[in-house]
């Protein structure tokens, strides 16, 4: 990659709800206003196309294809004010018993990557697995303006293999959509890890979560060293920063911690 690429990258704050067409809606209010601040990269929640708290069969209900209202939206949008945008969504799995946690990259003429959550959140008594289809193992990335971005999600943070299979496929930045549930201690997990993933593996950390009260808000841009560029609070709202690869660069050449590296990750 050019070592002078760079890419304004906002991440955006809402809270989706069971209403697929308000979603929507409120999606495209918000990609006018990321691109209206020189975004080329925004980023949405997981489960910005629907979602309910606590989950129930409506999920598969209101699951779509990539083919259906909520990608051809995000693709629109995409267009119309030339940017990529990354949101999560319910997308139909292989029974109709559950869906796949799916996060999709798109622009103006077509997907560029698609990602269905690997690691479920079964802990800290949510089973999300009575209702989610875990997706394979892939590593997908995708490039925007000499800058390549790798997709996880949410509970993937906890996982560092994750991140390390993005990275050894290219990617610069990591892009986190999330539904980070509240709890004890779960804010500083939040921040903690995203701050982690940074450091470890000297990339941008692009992270769009829910507001409270069902999320812990705290939607980041962080820079290589671990360093928040920009954020957002507990409430909706966009932040907006600029990723480089200049600054990858140098911060690699004091810290060469992944030519170091003396194991490689595999799948189980």
């Amino acid at each position: 990659m050019p070592a002078s690429a760079a890419v304004p990258v906002a991440v955006c704050q809402f809270a989706p709800t069971g209403s697929r067409e308000s979603n929507r809606e409120r999606l495209a209010e918000l990609v006018v206003a990321a691109a209206a601040r020189g975004a080329r990269l925004i980023v949405f929640p997981e489960y910005s196309s629907y979602f309910v708290d606590p989950m129930d069969d409506t999920l598969a209900a209101n699951a779509e294809t990539l083919e259906g209202d909520f990608v051809t939206t995000l693709r629109a949008l995409a267009a119309d004010h030339g940017v990529v945008i990354v949101a999560g969504l319910v997308e139909r799995a292989s029974d109709a018993a559950h869906v796949h946690n799916t996060v999709v990259a798109v622009r103006g003429d077509g997907i560029l990557g698609v990602y269905r959550k690997q690691h479920l959140y079964d802990a800290f008594g949510q089973k999300e697995s009575d209702w989610i289809e875990a997706g394979e193992l892939t590593a997908p990335t995708f490039e925007v303006a000499g800058m390549r971005f790798g997709l996880m999600t949410c509970y993937d943070l906890r996982f560092p293999e994750v991140a390390r299979t993005l990275v050894d496929a290219g990617a610069d930045a990591l892009v986190v959509p999330a539904e980070w549930v509240r709890g004890p201690l779960k804010e500083h997990h939040w921040t903690t890890l995203l701050a982690a993933r940074a450091i470890e593996n000297t990339v941008y950390v692009v992270a769009a979560d829910h507001p409270t009260p069902v999320g812990v808000g705290h939607s980041q841009i962080i820079d290589p060293q671990g360093v928040v560029l920009a954020g957002v609070g507990v409430s909706e709202g966009i932040a907006v920063a600029t990723v480089e690869r200049a600054v990858i660069e140098r911060v690699r050449e004091s810290n060469p911690a992944l030519q170091l590296r003396r194991y490689r990750v595999s799948p189980r």
